[in-house]
């Protein structure tokens, strides 16, 4: 599906799961180099950005999306063309940033407002923006759930956060591992960017770049919280298996004692002190009584109870 939007001299084409047809013609209206066409049809792995014949520049980047991906994965992918006074996006999944930003773009362009500026720099310049945006949104999604995990944790849910924690920490790994390809590229476009645009584009890349950095800080932000939830979490499970042992131990060490006597008093021998006597079953009870509330008094001392 192949989305135009005007905005003065600038055109914006966003296409959603490109097909053969719809990137021939963007071939022949755009003059795209055919190896960039040729990586419109399908998802690229790693992000890139090239310089083509300073006609345009080719840029691939990953966002990973867990609270707003409509498909079967947690990345998505973004192929920029930018040229001087043209923007193609490719997309294989609905990004709901560049849905928002289509509307600003059209209202920016029946309004006839300038602020988007007057090349496709400019407008690439608050698409990316957008979509870090979106970043930051994931990022207090992410923030909500471990909020939400630190109270279970001291509310005694310990052994069910384990699970929680263990998938907090594999989104916040894989949200680190795709933003952080994203330094390079981004580098890499900052040069091609002021040969194509100039040097008076330079602010834009550096914003773009403190944007990235801007991300990057806050997932190394939450990975050191995750980090301390999780030592948290461990310690009070293995206190509370500690005190689970502690009382096992007591139990076992009390009973012991009233086990070896019943089992010497239930000995077939001629002669057992008591055995014979009319109350005999409660003298034995008594003494196993009185033998176990000096074991007691005695954890008391200890203070092991």
């Amino acid at each position: 599906m192949v989305s135009r939007y005007t905005h003065k001299s600038v055109t914006w084409v966003d296409v959603e799961t490109p097909t053969k047809e719809e990137v021939r013609k963007l071939m022949a209206e755009f003059s795209i180099h055919p190896l960039v066409a040729e990586e419109l049809l399908l998802p690229t792995v790693k992000p890139k950005v090239e310089l083509y014949n300073d006609q345009f520049i080719y840029l691939i980047l990953h966002f990973p999306a867990f609270r707003h991906t409509h498909g079967a994965g947690t990345d998505q992918e973004v192929d920029f063309i930018i040229g001087r006074n043209f923007i193609i996006t490719t997309r294989y999944d609905t990004i709901d940033p560049l849905h928002k930003f289509s509307k600003i773009f059209e209202v920016n362009s029946i309004l006839d407002r300038s602020d988007i500026g007057e090349h496709a720099g400019f407008v690439f310049f608050y698409m990316i923006k957008k979509l870090y945006k979106a970043l930051e949104h994931e990022l207090e999604y992410i923030s909500d759930r471990l909020h939400a995990t630190e109270e279970h944790i001291f509310k005694g849910m310990e052994k069910e956060m384990v699970i929680e924690l263990s998938n907090i920490s594999r989104e916040l790994l894989a949200f680190k591992q795709a933003v952080a390809l994203h330094r390079e590229v981004l580098e890499s476009f900052e040069i091609a960017a002021r040969s194509f645009f100039g040097d008076d584009y330079a602010f834009h890349t550096r914003a773009i770049l403190g944007e990235f950095h801007r991300i990057n800080a806050g997932i190394l932000a939450q990975l050191d919280w995750l980090v301390e939830l999780r030592e948290t979490n461990n310690s009070l499970l293995t206190t509370k298996q500690n005190e689970v042992m502690k009382i096992l131990t007591i139990m076992a060490f009390v009973t012991f004692p009233l086990s070896l006597l019943a089992s010497i008093f239930g000995m077939q021998t001629t002669y057992l002190p008591f055995v014979g006597h009319p109350n005999d079953f409660w003298i034995i009870i008594g003494v196993m009584g009185i033998a176990m509330f000096f074991f007691f008094l005695f954890f008391k001392y200890k203070k092991w109870l």
